[in-house]
């Protein structure tokens, strides 16, 4: 089926190096942490970007709302030339970023105030604000404490509220770093929650940076960064199917995909379970569930 969704996101031959060429030196692939990406991104998509520390996820990201600019090459934001300095303000306007640590991104003292800080500084109407803050919030799910303090939140909480302020700028894409490294398994769930929701209902962008493999499948698509350069790149399925490739990256797959795998390998020595079939792209627990309980109802 042919894509008809415009790019959103583009890198055309995209390197970038935190250290100043050494010209007296012949350049090298070491020089780089990204090395000639070649990348689009759908407007409306939801993408999980994966990679082990080193391999250049985030400094993807920061370049994708202009906190970096190419060292070589372009990346493009909805058609906007991020080396353009003269772009920064237009490009964050249209690329939302929501860092690990939440407290790094709360500026004030009541939530409603914070989530209001942005559109503050962009010099939106006052009625205009008081609409996107109350949207922004609700869509989030935290308008109850719209009169609260930020420290006395949650983490997932806090990060919801992070959330809410990038909302009410009215971004068409949000990138979100690591954002639920520091949180506990509820607060990762309501982060996601929230995130799936932007996606699917406001039908806003959106790139998840996660070393949480069971985060990443519930993306669209997934790219895996290896050594700076883009080494895997396709559906969930598509991904975490490739085994031996992912763990070649550093990484582990879903666990239910490595107890599928596991029960595959089983097979070979183990002659009750040869008449079995356990496929190696189950992502979901509830998927997994559902074959085996059909393997047990029909089993001989």
């Amino acid at each position: 089926m042919i894509n008809t969704k415009r790019s959103l996101v583009c890198a055309e031959n995209l390197f970038f190096s935190y250290r100043e060429p050494d010209i007296s030196k012949p350049e090298t692939d070491e020089d780089y942490v990204l090395k000639n990406i070649n990348l689009n991104i759908s407007e409306g998509s939801f993408v999980a970007v994966l990679g082990h520390n080193g391999s250049g996820k985030s400094t993807l990201a920061k370049l994708m709302n202009m906190i970096l600019t190419p060292t070589k090459g372009r990346i493009y934001i909805d058609n906007i030339d991020t080396s353009d300095e003269n772009n920064t303000n237009e490009v964050r306007r249209i690329a939302g970023m929501v860092f690990q640590n939440p407290d790094n991104q709360i500026v004030a003292a009541v939530v409603e105030e914070d989530v209001a800080f942005g559109p503050e500084n962009l010099g939106i109407e006052p009625s205009e604000i008081r609409k996107r803050v109350d949207n922004a919030l609700e869509t989030v799910g935290m308008t109850d404490y719209k009169l609260h303090a930020p420290h006395k939140l949650s983490g997932g909480q806090k990060q919801r509220i992070a959330i809410a302020g990038v909302i009410a700028m009215s971004p068409k894409l949000i990138i979100l770093d690591e954002s639920t490294a520091m949180l506990d398994p509820s607060g990762r769930r309501e982060v996601l929650n929230t995130i799936k929701k932007l996606n699917s209902e406001k039908k806003i962008t959106v790139i998840l940076i996660t070393h949480y493999m069971n985060e990443a499948v519930l993306a669209d698509r997934v790219i895996v960064l290896n050594k700076g350069e883009i080494y895997l790149d396709g559906t969930p399925k598509q991904v975490f199917s490739q085994f031996e490739k992912i763990k070649k990256a550093g990484l582990d797959v879903p666990q239910v995909t490595e107890l599928m795998r596991m029960l595959g390998e089983e097979q070979k020595n183990n002659s009750l379970l040869k008449k079995y079939e356990f496929p190696t792209d189950i992502l979901h627990t509830g998927e997994a569930a559902d074959l085996i309980e059909s393997l047990v109802k029909n089993r001989v």
